[in-house]
C-alpha cells in the first residue's frame, strides 16, 4: 500500500478535488482510469435529436422559399402560410427517417392532444430552429411554453392537471435558474444580508456556497436528512423551518448525492407547517433529477403557492450540453405577495430599477422581473434562452409527452439499476433497495462497508486509522477509481459519491472488485496490529514536535 500523505488536499472542494483525483488516477500507463465522480450521464435521448436535424432541414427549405430567386445561398423569413401543407408533404416524402416520423406524430400531438395551431406550433418551431429572430416573448416562446409547461405538470405534479395558472421562463440550465432565482429575491427584498436560508442535506456543493457569498451574505440553516431513516428529514429537522427567520427552504429532491426522494410524510409535514404557520415562506426545489424517480411528486405540486421549481434537462435526455433549464411559479404565489407589502422605500427604488419596462411596477410579477433581472433589466428587450435551445427542450418535452408507457424512463432505470447491482455485488455487499431510492448516484458510506465486511471492531478501527480523503485518493492512486467526498456534499458520516450514471456495467463491476480488494487489504493490517496511515501521520507529527523543543 502507499504510504503517501495526501491530508493537504482535505479542505478542497469536491469539484476542485476532482481534478485532483483524476490527475492521479490517470497517472499510471496501461492502467483504465475510472472516473465515478461524474454526474454527466453516458445515455442520452436520440429520437428528438434527430426530430431537431430533421426539423432543420424543413425549416432550411423554408427559409429559401422567400428568396429562392436569389444565388449564393440566401434565405428568407419563413411564411406561416401554408405551412402545415408544406410540413406534410415533407413527411411523406422522408418518411423512412425516424427523425421525420417523430416530427409528423409531433404535430398531430400538439394539434390533436394539446388543441393548439399546427401551422403557429410549426412556424414557431421552423423559426427557432433557424434562430431568425430574438426570443419573443423573451421569457419563453408562446407555444414552447405551453409544452414545457404540460411536460413539467407529468412529471413534476403526477398528472395532466390544469397547467393555465403556471408561468415558465426558459434558462441557460438548472444552474443559471439558480442564479436569477438568488439575484432576483435579492435585488426585490425578498432576501438580504443576515436573514437565514435552509438548506436540505446533503446538497450540490455550489448551493451550500452561495449563500455565504459577499453578494448575498446568508446564514445557512442545515436541515439534515438521516441516512438511517432513508435518507428523509425527520420532523426535528423539518420544524426547522417554523422559525421565521428563515426566509427561503431550499432542497434538491430527490437529493444529491443520496438520490432519495422526499416521502410522502415529510412532504406533507412541509405542507402543514407552510399552511398553518409559514405561509410566507419561500420554498425553491430543484427537482433535476425527478424524472429517475418512481411515482415523483414535487414540492411544486403540495405547496404551487409557495415553491420556485427549478428543473433541467440535462440528466434524463443526456443534455448538459444544451444548457436547458427551466423556471416554474404558480400564478398565484407568496412571491408576488411579498413584492404587493414591501416597504414604501423599497417601492420605490424598484419602481426606478424597472421604470423602463413598464409604468405599472407593482404589477410587474417576480417571474418577469426574473426575466429582467438577467439581463441587467437594462437589456431586458435581449433576454431569454436561444430559440435553437427552446425548440431542443419542446422536443425533449413532446418526446415525453408522447411515450405513454414511459418507455424511455423504465430503460434509464433498469440501466442504472443494473449497474449499481453490478457494483454491490463485486463489494461483496448487499445492494440497498428503498422504494424512494433514484440511485443515480450511490453513497458508499465507509464505515458501514466495514461492518457488513467484517464487523463493528474493524469498522472502529477504520474510523480510527483511516481518513476518509486519504482514503479516496489512496483509492484513485492504488486502482485509478475517482470518486467524490461525501463530506463536500454536507454529510455527517464519511462516505464516496459515486455516480451511477456515467459509466458501463462491466466498470461498475471493476470498481466493486477493486474497492473490495482494498477492503481486504485494510483488514490484513487491521488483523496484523498494524496502524493505518493516519495514525502512522499523527504519530510522525508527535515526534518531530519533540524534536523540535530538544
Amino acid at each position: 500500500m502507499s504510504t503517501a500523505d495526501y491530508s493537504r488536499y482535505a479542505k478542497l472542494s469536491p469539484f476542485e478535488l476532482k481534478d485532483a483525483l483524476i490527475e492521479l488516477a490517470s497517472s499510471q500507463q496501461n492502467r483504465l482510469m475510472l472516473n465515478a465522480g461524474r454526474g454527466n450521464p453516458n445515455f442520452l435521448a436520440i429520437v428528438p435529436r434527430r426530430a431537431f436535424f430533421r426539423l432543420g432541414l424543413f425549416a432550411a427549405q423554408e427559409s429559401e422559399l422567400s428568396f429562392s430567386y436569389m444565388p449564393h445561398g440566401i434565405g428568407g423569413l419563413p411564411r406561416i402560410e401554408g405551412i402545415e401543407n408544406r410540413f406534410n408533404a415533407y413527411i411523406s416524402e422522408n418518411r423512412d427517417q425516424e427523425g421525420v416520423v417523430f416530427l409528423g406524430r409531433a404535430l398531430s400531438y400538439v394539434r390533436d392532444q394539446m388543441g393548439l395551431s399546427a401551422s403557429e406550433f410549426l412556424h414557431e418551431m421552423v423559426e427557432g430552429v433557424l434562430g431568425d429572430n430574438y426570443p419573443v416573448p423573451p421569457r419563453m416562446l408562446r407555444i414552447t411554453e405551453e409544452i414545457v409547461r404540460t411536460y413539467l405538470v407529468k412529471e413534476m405534479i403526477g398528472g395532466f392537471l390544469s397547467n393555465q395558472r403556471i408561468d415558465v421562463f426558459a434558462t441557460e440550465g438548472g444552474t443559471a435558474a439558480m442564479t436569477y432565482v438568488f439575484d432576483t429575491m435579492k435585488e426585490n427584498g425578498l432576501i438580504k444580508a443576515g436573514d437565514k436560508v435552509a438548506i436540505g442535506m446533503p446538497a450540490f456543493t455550489p448551493y451550500m456556497e452561495i449563500p455565504r457569498l459577499n453578494d448575498y451574505r446568508l446564514e445557512p440553516v442545515y436541515i439534515n436528512a438521516d441516512p438511517d431513516q432513508g435518507w428523509q428529514y425527520p420532523d426535528a429537522e423539518i420544524d426547522k423551518l417554523l422559525d421565521p427567520a428563515v426566509k427561503v427552504f431550499f432542497c434538491i429532491n430527490p437529493s444529491n448525492p443520496p438520490s432519495y426522494k422526499i416521502n410522502g410524510h415529510g412532504l406533507e409535514r412541509i405542507r402543514g407547517i407552510i399552511e398553518s404557520r409559514r405561509r410566507d415562506l419561500i420554498v425553491l426545489t430543484d427537482d433535476v433529477y425527478g424524472t429517475f424517480a418512481d411515482d415523483f411528486q414535487s414540492l411544486f405540486a403540495t405547496c404551487p403557492r409557495n415553491t420556485i421549481l427549478v428543473y433541467s434537462y440535462s440528466k434524463y435526455f443526456g443534455a448538459t450540453g444544451w444548457r436547458l433549464g427551466a423556471i416554474a411559479v404558480h400564478q398565484d404565489n407568496v412571491m408576488d405577495e411579498i413584492l404587493r407589502g414591501l416597504p414604501a422605500s423599497t417601492k420605490k427604488a424598484l419602481n426606478e430599477r424597472y421604470a423602463s419596462l413598464t409604468p405599472d411596477v407593482p404589477g410587474l410579477k417576480f417571474i418577469d422581473r426574473l426575466v429582467a433581472d438577467s439581463r441587467s433589466v437594462a437589456l431586458n428587450h435581449t433576454a431569454g434562452l436561444s430559440t435553437p435551445q427552446q425548440v431542443q427542450m419542446a422536443l425533449f418535452s413532446l418526446f415525453a409527452l408522447m411515450d405513454e408507457q414511459d418507455g424511455y424512463k423504465a430503460e434509464l432505470k433498469k440501466l442504472i439499476r443494473r449497474r449499481q447491482a453490478a457494483l454491490y455485488r463485486e463489494l461483496g455487499i448487499a445492494q440497498p433497495h428503498d422504494d424512494n431510492a433514484v440511485d443515480y448516484y450511490t453513497l458508499l458510506d465507509l464505515g458501514a462497508i466495514a461492518k457488513d465486511l467484517y464487523g463493528p471492531d474493524f469498522a472502529a478501527w477504520v474510523q480510527k486509522n483511516v481518513a476518509p480523503t486519504d482514503l479516496l485518493f489512496r483509492i484513485a492512486d492504488e486502482t485509478g477509481i475517482v470518486m467524490l467526498p461525501g463530506s463536500g456534499f454536507g454529510t455527517l458520516r464519511p462516505a464516496g459519491r459515486v455516480s451511477l450514471a456515467n459509466l458501463n456495467e462491466y466498470e461498475y463491476a471493476a470498481i466493486g472488485r477493486a474497492l473490495r480488494q482494498m477492503a481486504e487489504q485494510f483488514y490484513a493490517d487491521y488483523r496484523k496490529g498494524r496502524p493505518g496511515p493516519a495514525a502512522k501521520r499523527g504519530a510522525g507529527k508527535g515526534k518531530a514536535k519533540k524534536s523540535g523543543k530538544k
